[in-house]
C-alpha cells in the first residue's frame, strides 16, 4: 500500500522545518510567496492530498469530493447562526472559503438567522426550506435544546464548535473544532518552566465546547505540574463590564492571563491599562483566534492561530460524505492550531519558544 505523504515527508525532502510547510499548506501568513509556491509545487509533485484551499502553483487544484445525488435537487446547504458574523470572527474566513468550494460543487450556502424567538419556541428560521436543503451548517449555535430540534430535521448537519459538552452529552451530528487542547498546554508548560507559577483564565468555559477544552486543558496543565491553581484569578465571564469588576476587586493580578479568545485577552488589556497595570509588565495576557485586531493592539497579543482554511476543507469532506452516506457514525474531527508568541507574554524577556 502506498505510504500517505505528510507534511513532514514535504519538509524533509525540501530541507524546510515542518512550521514552515505548514503554514504554506494552510495559506497562512509569515512565508515568502515565493517559498509558498516551492512548496506547493513539491506537495503536488509528492501526490499531497490534503491541501486546505484551492489555489496551487501553477494553477493546480485539490480535488473536491465528487457532488453528491440529493432527493429532490436540493441544492442548498443552509448555514445557521445565532450572531452577525463580522470579518474578524474565525468562522468568516472558514465560511469564505466554504462558499467558494460549495459553488464550484453545484451548492449554495444560504445564511438563515436563529433569532431568540426562534430559540424561545423551538420554531426554524422563516427563511428556511426543508425541501431545497442539502444539509445544515451550525455556527456559534450553543443553545442545546435548539441544536437537537435542528438534529432531528432528518437532514445532515455539521456543527462548527457547539454547546459545552459539561456531562458528557454529545449532539447526534457531525461536529468540526479547532484544536483547543495541545497549544494551550505548550503554553503553560512553557510558562512554569520559565518560572511563572500565578496563571488565571478569563471566559465562561460553559459558553462553548471550545472554551470548555481550553479552560480544561489549562487546568490539566497546572494539575500535571502541581501548580496552584488561585481562585481569585478565575474570571468566569464573557461580559466586558464584569470582566472589568472583577480585575478593578483585584489587590494583585496573575502574571498570567490565558483568555478564551482574543476578544476576551483584548477586552482585559484595556481595562488592565485603565487601573494603571501594564501589559506585559505588570500581567502578561495570551488569547486564542489569531483575530486580525491581535496583531495591531499595542503590545501585540500572543494567540493561538487557528487554520481556518483547513477547517474549511475539513467541513467539506464530512459534509459531502454525510450526503452521500446518512448512516455513518457521527464523527469530530479536530483541525490543527498553532502558538504564536508575541509582545503581550514578553517574550523577548522570558526567551522565544522553541
Amino acid at each position: 500500500m502506498k505510504k500517505r505523504v505528510t507534511i513532514q515527508d514535504i519538509a524533509d525532502a525540501l530541507g524546510m522545518s515542518r512550521n514552515t510547510v505548514s503554514k504554506a499548506i494552510n495559506n497562512s501568513d509569515g512565508i515568502a510567496d515565493s517559498t509558498r509556491e516551492m512548496i506547493l509545487q513539491k506537495a503536488a509533485e509528492m501526490g499531497y492530498k490534503q491541501f486546505s484551499y484551492i489555489k496551487l502553483a501553477k494553477g493546480a487544484q485539490y480535488a473536491l469530493p465528487s457532488l453528491p445525488e440529493t432527493d429532490g435537487g436540493a441544492s442548498e446547504i443552509a448555514l445557521f447562526t445565532t450572531v452577525f458574523l463580522p470579518n474578524s470572527h474565525f468562522a468568516a474566513l472558514m465560511l469564505d472559503k466554504l462558499q467558494q468550494d460549495l459553488s464550484l460543487m453545484g451548492f449554495t450556502l444560504n445564511t438563515h438567522r436563529v433569532t431568540p424567538e426562534n430559540r424561545e419556541t423551538l420554531s426554524l428560521p422563516i427563511t428556511f426550506s426543508r425541501e431545497r436543503t442539502a444539509a445544515i451548517v451550525c455556527v456559534e449555535m450553543f443553545d442545546r435544546r435548539y441544536d437537537e430540534l435542528v438534529c432531528g430535521l432528518g437532514l445532515p448537519v455539521l456543527f462548527v464548535d457547539g454547546p459545552a459538552k459539561l456531562r458528557g452529552a454529545s449532539l447526534p451530528a457531525d461536529q468540526l473544532y479547532m484544536e483547543n487542547t495541545v497549544e494551550v498546554a505548550r503554553l503553560v508548560s512553557e510558562m512554569l518552566d520559565r518560572g511563572v507559577r500565578r496563571i488565571g483564565f478569563i471566559g465562561d468555559y460553559e459558553h462553548c465546547q471550545s472554551f470548555y477544552e481550553r479552560y480544561t486543558a489549562f487546568r490539566c496543565a497546572m494539575l500535571m505540574a502541581e501548580a496552584p491553581v488561585d481562585d481569585r484569578f478565575l474570571l468566569k465571564t464573557n461580559d466586558p463590564a464584569l470582566i472589568e469588576e472583577k480585575l478593578r476587586a483585584l489587590d494583585e493580578v496573575p502574571e498570567l492571563f490565558l483568555c478564551a479568545n482574543d476578544f476576551l485577552a483584548m477586552d482585559a488589556m484595556h481595562i488592565l491599562g485603565e487601573t494603571g497595570r501594564s501589559v506585559p509588565g505588570d500581567v502578561m495576557l495570551c488569547g486564542f483566534d489569531d483575530a486580525p485586531e491581535s496583531r495591531h493592539v499595542t503590545p501585540r497579543l500572543t494567540t493561538i492561530h487557528i487554520h481556518t482554511q483547513s477547517m474549511a476543507f475539513s467541513a467539506i469532506q464530512l459534509l459531502m460524505t454525510r450526503i452521500k452516506e446518512p448512516s455513518l457514525d457521527c464523527r469530530t474531527v479536530y483541525t490543527e492550531t498553532e502558538l504564536l508568541y508575541r509582545e503581550s507574554t514578553d517574550s523577548q524577556k522570558k526567551g522565544d519558544a522553541p
